[in-house]
């Protein structure tokens, strides 16, 4: 029986050598022939089985995008709130779409770059995919699955990649850079980008062989959510074609998502939301500050908590390391704030006050679902009634759309008038579908989501992104400049986020590039 654990440590060693080799910018390490040593064939069926179980690898969205967004609020007064709190540069260029700057900071991002990011799951699923008729043991079965499962983790990737670094898909940005298409683990493959059309054409091939998995997401009456699943790869196919604007197929696979399992968590049950360990910060020249975060915040070491979610179909979390997702007043003012309990277990007020002693003045609120910086972003039951009413207000079934919705209200708003939503016609009936959204799934989804709006053929729910901050320098914030009025516009091409160039330069002559 093999080590698993000696297997796993191994085999990721090959693969931060794998993206290393394709991204690092080290030609010399570039020359050098790999190592038998530093990995291990893939011999059996186990091997690749093992491969697919590394959730505590693979559960992890690190997308940089929720910063570009009007859920996030960085402003000037944020900003000189708690300076403290917003000293990664990163992140402010991140923030105010500055492409330059964003190009030449020293870290790269996780999404593109890190062996923790969405290239490693390219990678492993082709590892599968290239392996499944050469390993040992098995059943034609257990191939097919396993087949399936890996076109998931790649269209995923490919997916999370396209909308973060590619343009909005349609018919006008179609030519445009897409994403290089790696369909084995060689080092050799070509990094040119293809066109966004191609890409696209790409996910939707990945897209169909993973719609062929027929494992169900439970197994003895438990979610193995961490795992591919028909009701996780429907959810993501409600997702791929809900951002594609064909709300007939996303309905479609929200129904046979929901079909499958439909559980949500009943914020008004106490045995289901509750409260973690309080916690008291000191405050310089102020009372101490002592407050509640919800139950999903309570387990501060490991994944027990994110795994526990009720709602998951397939089991990612967005997991990026600023620990403060600051929203803004506009995020802020879409919850009743005393019967939305939603407010109440995830916008914990003065949160800032946990990075240290503070003066009573210093206080920010923060976005808090599991430990600090980690949002649930893999396709759960709660997006799929949000796709399903949203898909069907848009298809003119008002009634229906409200309903829908409304089943998730029941579990979010604190029993009374208020929980269901009402609306005179399909526009109003849209709007309020798309505000319960963002209540719902701020940060997250949100970046995505304004790629759409404004790229559908209702011009009602496009967005302008207004912001006012400092001017920006490479070294950060100018505070001795008045501050000024930054714009991301309906079809601005800062909606595709530079890739960085340590990754420029190692494209090795193979033509990875920048759309700008």
């Amino acid at each position: 029986m093999i080590n698993m654990k000696n297997f796993i440590d191994k085999l990721t060693i090959c693969t931060l050598l794998f993206l290393v080799t394709s991204f690092s910018a080290c030609e010399k390490f570039l020359d050098e022939p790999i190592s038998k040593n530093s990995s291990i064939p893939l011999e059996t069926i186990e091997h690749l089985n093992a491969l697919m179980e590394q959730y505590g690898s693979l559960y992890s969205d690190e997308n940089p995008s929720w910063m570009g967004t009007d859920d996030y609020g960085l402003n000037a007064q944020t900003y000189d709130n708690k300076r403290g709190n917003f000293t990664f540069l990163p992140n402010i260029f991140r923030a105010f779409w500055d492409i330059e700057y964003n190009k030449l900071t020293a870290n790269s991002d996780a999404l593109w770059a890190s062996g923790s990011g969405e290239w490693r799951d390219v990678f492993y699923a082709n590892a599968v995919l290239e392996n499944l008729n050469k390993v040992t043991g098995g059943t034609e079965a257990d191939r097919a699955r396993l087949k399936a499962e890996a076109h998931l983790l790649r269209a995923y990737a490919y997916w999370q990649l396209a909308n973060t670094y590619c343009l909005p898909y349609t018919n006008t940005n179609k030519s445009e850079m897409g994403l290089p298409i790696k369909k084995s683990t060689s080092f050799e493959e070509d990094l040119t980008r293809v066109s966004l059309e191609e890409t696209y054409k790409f996910i939707e091939s990945d897209l169909a062989e993973a719609l062929k998995i027929n494992k169900p997401l439970l197994v003895g009456g438990k979610p193995e959510h961490w795992r591919g699943s028909t009701a996780a790869v429907n959810g993501f196919a409600a997702r791929y074609y809900l951002n594609r604007n064909n709300y007939t197929e996303a309905l479609k696979y929200a129904n046979l998502a929901l079909g499958e399992y439909s559980r949500l968590v009943d914020y008004n049950n106490p045995t289901e939301m509750y409260y973690g360990t309080p916690f008291t910060y000191s405050v310089t020249g102020g009372s101490p500050f002592t407050c509640q975060f919800p139950f999903t915040h309570n387990n501060q070491t490991n994944l027990v908590d994110f795994f526990g979610w009720k709602e998951f179909l397939y089991f990612r979390v967005q997991n990026f390391g600023s620990w403060f997702y600051l929203p803004s007043k506009e995020l802020l003012d879409l919850y009743d704030k005393s019967n939305d309990r939603r407010y109440e277990f995830h916008i914990v007020e003065n949160y800032s006050y946990y990075f240290g002693s503070n003066t009573p003045t210093n206080g920010l609120p923060g976005y808090i679902f599991f430990f600090k910086d980690r949002i649930p972003s893999g396709p759960t039951t709660a997006e799929m009634y949000l796709i399903k009413a949203e898909c069907m207000a848009r298809n003119g079934d008002i009634n229906g759309a409200l309903t829908a919705v409304n089943v998730l209200r029941a579990k979010r708003i604190r029993p009374g008038a208020l929980v269901n939503l009402t609306a005179a016609n399909q526009s109003e009936a849209i709007t309020k579908i798309l505000q319960e959204r963002r209540r719902e799934i701020p940060f997250v989804q949100r970046w995505f989501d304004l790629r759409r709006y404004n790229n559908n053929s209702d011009p009602n729910d496009d967005v302008i992104v207004t912001k006012q901050f400092y001017p920006i320098t490479i070294s950060g914030p100018d505070v001795t400049k008045p501050i000024q009025t930054y714009q991301l516009e309906k079809n601005s091409r800062k909606y595709a986020l530079p890739i960085h160039n340590n990754e420029l330069i190692s494209g090795r002559g193979k033509l990875l590039q920048n759309i700008y």
